[in-house]
């Protein structure tokens, strides 16, 4: 460490090389500001859970692997479910990259969710044939059903008619956004309760990027040295099966 404060003058992305007692100063610093942070979102979660809760009486209907099924289905036996509203309009050709990078980090999840009586599942408005394809091409094996023909996506505000969008702006994360910052399908997060009589309450949503905390590798890139090093929002990410490999930085030149 020393070695390297005195050969170079600076850092990576212009940050300052100093002596490890200044470096400990400032970190400690920091480590102020992330404790903050961490009482912050306690506070937050906690008012997350005393949301008050909504009635979902409309008879929502799904289309699955295994046939149709309503929302209550959806729930498979537990009292919780979180559905992932993933960008796939009818007639795309593939899923939305930014869907798909948060995808990669659904199924390690899934044995954990369950056992603390969380179902996760995944809906499109897309056809489930259209859905199914692009799950084997991306290797998940998530729960994903099809809502096409549905109110679903539409009462829940993630996708919006061709109508719509013409208006100059539609509802979205729970504002009015102009319609060329909008597209027919958006992302968000949604929860829903069912109670031992079968009611199903919707209990929280949430959008844009207000799902940012479940990205494990947003989270990692956060603590690396150049950050998420990004120009917009999410604007590194392509489909896992598309990124060109890179040789590694530090390579001889015998390899």
């Amino acid at each position: 460490m020393e070695y390297i404060a005195k050969q170079e003058q600076k850092g990576g992305a212009g940050s300052r090389v100093v002596s490890r007692e200044e470096w400990l100063e400032a970190r400690k610093a920091l480590l102020q500001q992330e404790k903050e942070l961490t009482r912050q979102r306690d506070r937050v979660n906690a008012a997350r859970l005393a949301l008050p809760w909504v009635r979902v009486d409309k008879d929502y209907r799904f289309q699955t692997s295994s046939g149709q099924k309503s929302l209550a289905d959806l729930f498979e036996g537990r009292s919780q479910l979180m559905i992932n509203h993933f960008m796939f309009g009818p007639d795309w050709d593939a899923g939305c990259p930014g869907c798909s990078f948060f995808a990669d980090h659904i199924d390690g999840m899934l044995p954990h969710l369950n056992n603390h009586d969380v179902t996760f599942m995944t809906v499109s408005r897309a056809p489930l044939d259209k859905i199914e394809a692009y799950k084997r091409r991306m290797n998940w094996h998530f729960p994903w059903v099809s809502s096409y023909g549905s109110d679903f996506n539409f009462d829940f505000h993630v996708s919006f008619t061709k109508e719509q969008l013409a208006s100059g702006s539609v509802t979205y994360n729970f504002r009015q956004t102009p319609s060329e910052q909008a597209h027919d399908e958006l992302p968000g997060l949604s929860a829903f309760y069912k109670d031992e009589q079968g009611q199903i309450f919707h209990t929280y949503s949430q959008y844009a990027r207000g799902g940012e905390e479940a990205l494990g590798t947003l989270m990692i890139l956060d603590h690396a040295p150049l950050g998420r090093n990004e120009t917009g929002t999410l604007s590194f990410v392509k489909r896992k099966d598309e990124y060109v490999q890179k040789p590694a930085a530090n390579a001889g030149c015998c390899h």
